[in-house]
């Protein structure tokens, strides 16, 4: 069986980096006292996500495809990433919402709730809530994993006029 040794480590590496991307959050106040402001904020995670995708991908071209990669070869690099942070996203939102900001979904019920944007706390409990993160996450994950790789490969990949073995190699 093929190893996928690269792509565990940058998995764990990305998940590592989002608890950490929280605990910035938590910090700044984002989950606090200035949780108006966590919708948009949130969303610069992506900037680092697809770096660290893209750091990925030139890690499996160099280190095992000798810096010859075609796009398939990346493209399937990529998708077994992403499967393994979605796999990987559950326990990282567990860790996110019981260890580093517990707080986060009482704050941004009640805050959704003052600002109508739901009529009612049960409401807005059945939207914030651990098991819609997980999911919503692993599902993020893997979309968001997948077309960042497809868009990445295109800048990764060998350019045509040089040898590429379009078999996929051992990882």
């Amino acid at each position: 069986m093929e190893t996928y040794t690269i792509e565990g480590k940058w998995a764990i590496l990305l998940s590592l980096m989002s608890l950490l991307w929280v605990a910035l959050e938590k910090l700044a106040g984002l989950h606090g006292e200035y949780i108006d402001y966590h919708l948009y904020l949130t969303n610069l995670f992506a900037i680092p996500a697809i770096w660290v995708m893209v750091l990925a991908l030139k890690d499996k071209k160099k280190n095992v495809f000798g810096g010859q990669m075609s796009y398939r070869q990346g493209l399937i690099s990529g998708i077994i990433l992403s499967v393994l942070i979605s796999l990987m996203s559950p326990l990282t939102q567990w860790i996110t919402s019981n260890l580093i900001t517990p707080d986060y979904f009482p704050n941004v019920i009640k805050r959704s709730v003052e600002l109508g944007y739901y009529k009612t706390t049960a409401e807005a409990a059945a939207n914030f809530n651990y098991k819609n993160y997980a999911v919503q996450g692993a599902i993020g994950a893997l979309i968001m994993g997948i077309l960042t790789t497809a868009i990445a490969m295109f800048f990764v990949r060998t350019k045509s006029g040089r040898s590429v073995n379009h078999r996929v190699a051992p990882h």
